[in-house]
């Protein structure tokens, strides 16, 4: 039997090993690699289109893995192939949720989609907290984590208030440069090793949020859109073929839910596990702390924004009864409660209009997204949800066509709102 192994990554390859990762939330990302190159990785974050990547996915993995294991390792592969780098001091670095869904196992197939396509030597390392490949993890010292938390929470800020802006800027362009400002700024912070304690964040959160406020816009009714889904396809511009993008050529606002707020759901899954299942009552206190300091920041970064006069979510606690009536927390493969949670809150924020983007065939978020959608409009009949699978066979077209569908529903919605209201106001 051939045995698909490759090297374990080792803390002294940091120094002299190029870390290639893949994209996923492109300006939380930016900064997330200023903060590792503070503590030593010379990180280089792949953003390579989704055709080429896709079909090389197809070759060395099995076509019923799910669409973000094709995209991750194809875009592996692609770049060992350009030339670029040096193979005898070129690591992959792979983050893994350890929960039950099949994205803790995409380093076993990386690993073997490595060794059939000649790169049996390239070592992989393993980003997560729960212990999984022990051997090949990276360090995950105190410092380092605490640099990671402000540099998603700081992304976070910048994409909710670039994403507000965007729509309404009176000079085009304002909006993007304004994000690339602050997107250098936070960098240098890290490379600095100064503003990712918690005192600060809280701090600088307002000073980012009053300075997006002095960009001229001019507000008027445009469709609010929100954006769920599975991590890897809700954020990725490369996964969900440029979905905000579009979304923002048909003239809409848009808002993605941050990526804070699934860091938040798998600690908060610690806790529940014990709620519900009986596992580590350690673990779950130790869970609780955690997450009543990550919603601390949340909640001063929601207050920093709406005190600008933007929106802003509430408490991650408050996201938790979202699903009341609806999902069970219980229910956590995939993202589970978390992205029944989302659709409620972007409804009750005045975003009703949501595309929930999911990998075809991925069976805990069909179920916790498009299987909840009845309830939901029941609930709620404002509500105007349509879900989109993504997959290396799914043509764009449709999946716009799709989604112009939901839009087109949005536009008279909001045309009778208006007619509405200036009748009232007469």
């Amino acid at each position: 039997m051939e045995k698909y192994t490759t090297p374990n990554f080792k803390k002294e390859m940091m120094k002299d090993y190029t870390i290639l990762m893949p994209n996923m939330a492109t300006t939380q990302w930016k900064c997330l690699q200023a903060a590792m190159q503070s503590e030593g990785f010379h990180l280089e974050v792949l953003d390579t289109g989704t055709s080429e990547v896709s079909q090389l996915g197809l070759k060395y993995v099995h076509n019923d893995t799910c669409y973000p294991a094709l995209l991750i390792i194809g875009q592996f592969i692609n770049a060992l192939n350009s030339g670029k780098y040096d193979l005898d001091h070129t690591a992959l670095l792979i983050s893994q949720s350890g929960g039950g869904c099949r994205a803790s196992n995409y380093i076993k197939l990386l690993r073997k989609a490595l060794v059939r396509a000649g790169y049996g030597n390239i070592p992989v390392a393993s980003a997560n907290p729960s212990g999984l490949e022990a051997d090949s993890s990276i360090p995950l010292k105190l410092q380092l984590l605490r640099k990671a938390i402000a540099a998603l929470e700081y992304g976070d800020e910048i994409a909710a208030l670039r994403n507000q802006i965007a729509p309404y800027e009176q000079h085009a362009g304002d909006a993007n440069a304004w994000a690339d400002k602050w997107i250098s700024t936070i960098r240098k912070w890290m490379l600095q090793n100064k503003n990712y304690s918690i005192v600060r964040m809280k701090k600088l959160f307002a000073e980012i949020a009053q300075d997006a406020a002095c960009i001229p816009v001019h507000r008027i009714p445009k469709v609010k859109v929100g954006i769920v889904g599975e991590i890897f396809v809700k954020f990725s511009p490369v996964a969900n073929n440029e979905l905000q993008s579009f979304l923002e050529s048909q003239d809409c606002e848009v808002n993605v839910p941050g990526l804070m707020g699934y860091i938040n759901y798998c600690v908060a899954n610690t806790k529940l596990d014990d709620l519900f299942y009986g596992l580590s009552r350690t673990a779950a206190k130790g869970a609780a702390v955690l997450l009543s300091i990550l919603d601390s920041i949340g909640k001063k970064q929601s207050q920093a924004m709406i005190e600008a006069g933007f929106y802003a979510p509430g408490s991650f606690r408050e996201l938790m009864t979202k699903p009341e009536g609806i999902l069970s927390l219980g229910v956590k493969m995939g993202e589970g409660w978390l992205l029944t949670g989302e659709m409620v809150e972007l409804i009750e924020g005045g975003y009703s209009n949501i595309v929930c983007a999911q990998p075809f065939g991925c069976l805990p978020n069909h179920i916790a997204g498009k299987g909840v959608t009845n309830r939901i409009h029941f609930l709620y009949p404002q509500a105007n949800i349509t879900a989109v699978d993504y997959d290396p066979s799914s043509a764009k077209v449709n999946q716009e066509n799709r989604i112009k569908l939901m839009l087109a529903v949005a536009k008279e919605n909001l045309q009778r709102k208006n007619t509405n209201q200036t009748t009232t106001s007469k």
